[in-house]
């Protein structure tokens, strides 16, 4: 079967022309499958003179029905949508904007001073086109405004040139070297997604769907997809706000939503019952971090089944899933694997541990990635034989349940974001008056986790403030430490590694 994921909102309309599909909470905008097809087609044609097939296309936009139009436009026409993330400084924009070769650039008009300084420097990029999505004044005059292209367009469907293993995104992640790898995800790996997931979880045709997660996230886009192919309306927040999430739980009768659990926590907190009105939701799934045992009880109180799932970037989102029911009764495990993957936990010689021995937890499945672009070395690393090496500790109990341990890599979970400590570590070298740093993680009630730095100084009047002055523009929000702490050494093993089990234990908490 030859499968393009952008052809799935073509059969979709065509199945179910008058279904809800879209709510883009922030724009005020309802969409029906048949609409959303249409103004998908007139993307495909205002953009088609430009995007051929295998052609990267960039995307730095908040949620919205043009993230969406363009991401199916995109794929319709065979092209390689490359999302980013936009909590990234300019720096860190152009390293994935070139390297990825990216020649056309979407962008929300809140990115207008990044996206002038990207094309202030010329050669730097590959960006050839422009399109600004916005108030049509601000629009520079490098770039078209995103409207003004689109709607004189008409709707006809273009001719499906790309397929199964043909390209479909590049999602970079953090990489532990410093730099980020693109996870590369063709049609192929992302209709084997869908379809692991959607003989997973428990989803109906017609369920209302939340989605206040970022759409560069594999957490947020799957689920946008799986919307699609199974005939869900989506209901687009812009970014997330807890109050606004329990009014359109109520409002829009939602019945379940993927949420980080930083997320659930500050809906929790935010949850007023002589206000909001829960009845329409069957289940709450959160991922990206360890769900805690408190909070998933918690929400049981209310009546909310939280469903904790597993899954990566590199595995296109699917891992493990508890299902409704065992949710309550396994609390604190991710569950067993999706229907069509296969999970194991393994010893560093390969082989499989038994119950309750700690171990690697490694991933099979058509859904994993094809690699890391232009990074053979990382790929091979990662993907042995069959089999996608996850660098995440965990054991497997009498009944097969997985339970999420700790990380063989050092990576930072952030309010869902991952934070690496190299590339930190690496931005912190460079101000003046340190001789050593080490990155650690320590819990947060806010964020799960937040970055600490641990510097060694070789000027003694270096302190805190200005450590965290040099950061600030060359990281992220999300990257930047929270705090400063000096040591006289930075324990290290005789090869020279971080001990980091050892700074953990120094620093348990800010």
């Amino acid at each position: 079967m030859q499968v393009n994921i952008g052809h799935l909102l073509t059969k979709r309309a065509h199945i179910n022309p008058d279904l809800e599909a879209l709510f883009d909470v922030a724009a005020g905008r309802r969409f029906d499958y048949r609409q959303l097809n249409d103004r998908t087609n007139q993307v495909v044609n205002a953009i088609s003179p430009d995007v051929k097939k295998g052609d990267r296309v960039a995307l730095l936009m908040m949620n919205s029905h043009e993230f969406i139009t363009a991401f199916f436009a995109i794929a319709k026409l065979g092209g390689v949508v490359v999302p980013l993330n936009w909590r990234l400084v300019p720096d860190e924009l152009e390293f994935i904007l070139k390297d990825s070769g990216s020649t056309m650039l979407f962008y929300g008009e809140e990115f207008q001073a990044t996206v002038t300084e990207l094309h202030s420097r010329g050669g730097r990029t590959d960006i050839a086109h422009w399109i600004h999505v916005g108030n049509p004044s601000s629009t520079p005059t490098f770039a078209r405004e995103f409207n003004s292209i689109v709607d004189p367009q008409p709707t006809t469907e273009p001719t499906i040139t790309a397929s199964n293993d043909d390209l479909l995104y590049i999602m970079y992640t953090s990489g532990t070297t410093g730099l980020p790898k693109g996870v590369m995800h063709t049609h192929s790996t992302q209709f084997a997604a869908l379809t692991t997931l959607n003989v997973s979880s428990d989803f109906s045709i017609g369920d209302r769907y939340l989605n206040p997660m970022p759409l560069f996230h594999v957490g947020s886009l799957t689920p946008a997809i799986v919307t699609t192919y199974r005939g869900l309306a989506q209901v687009l927040m812009r970014a997330f706000d807890p109050a606004k999430a329990w009014e359109l739980v109520t409002k829009e009768r939602i019945n379940n939503a993927l949420l980080v659990p930083a997320m659930l926590q500050a809906m929790r907190v935010t949850f007023d019952p002589a206000v909001h009105d829960k009845s329409s939701v069957r289940w709450f799934l959160s991922g990206a971090a360890p769900v805690p045992v408190t909070l998933i009880n918690q929400y049981g109180e209310m009546g909310i089944e939280i469903h904790q799932v597993y899954g990566l970037t590199e595995t296109c989102g699917p891992a493990c899933v508890t299902t409704p029911d065992i949710a309550m009764r396994k609390a604190g495990s991710t569950g067993k694997s999706y229907f069509h993957t296969e999970v194991k936990v393994v010893r560093p010689d390969g082989t499989e541990c038994d119950d309750h021995e700690s171990g690697e937890i490694i991933i099979k499945g058509d859904h994993i990635m094809t690699g890391y672009w232009n990074r053979p070395d990382a790929t091979a690393e990662a993907i042995r034989g069959e089999w996608f090496h996850s660098g995440d500790m965990g054991i497997r109990d009498e009944e097969g349940f997985i339970f999420i341990q700790d990380r063989l890599k050092d990576m930072i979970i952030s309010g869902g974001e991952n934070v690496y400590p190299a590339e930190i570590e690496n931005v912190i070298l460079g101000c003046p008056g340190v001789a050593d740093v080490a990155v650690i993680g320590v819990p947060s009630d806010k964020w799960g986790e937040s970055p600490i730095a641990v510097v060694v100084r070789k000027d003694e009047s270096l302190d805190d403030k200005t450590v965290l002055s040099f950061c600030d523009g060359k990281l992220a929000r999300f990257k930047m430490p929270v705090a400063v702490r000096f040591v006289d050494a930075i324990p290290r093993n005789a090869s020279g590694k971080i001990l980091k089990r050892d700074l953990r234990l120094a620093f348990p908490s800010l």
